[in-house]
């Protein structure tokens, strides 16, 4: 997992258009799918757009690491699983720039401290609002809270629909793809996967 990229940095050949730019290259798609750019109802759609994408893409402009950051070390003794289910996020296919809407399951064996719950959520939101697929998603979730706490073990389990197979191509609404991710114990001992499996779905 140490080749999984947190946050990709554009290079200044790569630098970022203007925003004038963006609403250019909106205005260029209108017209491609043959929509009248000068219309009442698009005169302010490439703005709009704009604004939207900087919302929806905003996983960029943010670090996953430093998004978890205060760790809390006075836990009573507490080493058992922390697990937080059912995080609905959202995120948008690499491949085709439409939605995936779903669900992250996310657990954590502590070695001596723990996070606070709502970063871990935090994470999930940060690498959804980015481009993805979903299993370099899943992969990169865990690798995330594996390099900050350092815990005994991660697992990462990620429910969606992908909008890419709803709305295009095989048109198949409704189907679900699984991806998990495990490390440390989570990934060594089987009864850990079948104790993080069972809480999710019990």
């Amino acid at each position: 997992m140490d080749a999984i990229v947190n946050n990709p940095v554009l290079t200044d050949k790569d630098a970022r258009p203007t925003q004038a730019q963006a609403e250019d290259a909106v205005r260029t798609l209108l017209r491609w799918i043959g929509d009248d750019v000068g219309r009442e109802g698009l005169m302010d759609t490439p703005m709009r757009v704009a604004k939207a994408y900087k919302e929806l893409f905003s996983g960029y402009d943010q670090d996953a690491e430093e998004a978890l950051g205060r760790t809390f070390e006075e836990v009573a003794g507490y080493d058992d699983i922390v697990l937080i289910k059912d995080i609905p996020f959202f995120s948008h296919c690499e491949h085709h720039m439409v939605p995936i809407i779903g669900k992250a399951h996310v657990a954590y064996l502590p070695d001596g401290k723990v996070v606070g719950l709502s970063k871990i959520a935090r994470v999930v939101d940060i690498f959804g609002r980015r481009l993805q697929t979903q299993e370099t998603m899943t992969a990169q979730v865990a690798h995330a809270i594996d390099e900050t706490l350092r815990p005994r073990g991660v697992a990462v389990m990620i429910e969606a629909e992908h909008m890419c197979m709803a709305m295009r191509g095989i048109q198949k609404q409704g189907s679900t793809t699984i991806t998990t991710t495990f490390t440390g114990t989570f990934k060594s001992d089987p009864h850990e996967q079948v104790r993080f499996m069972t809480l999710i779905r019990g």
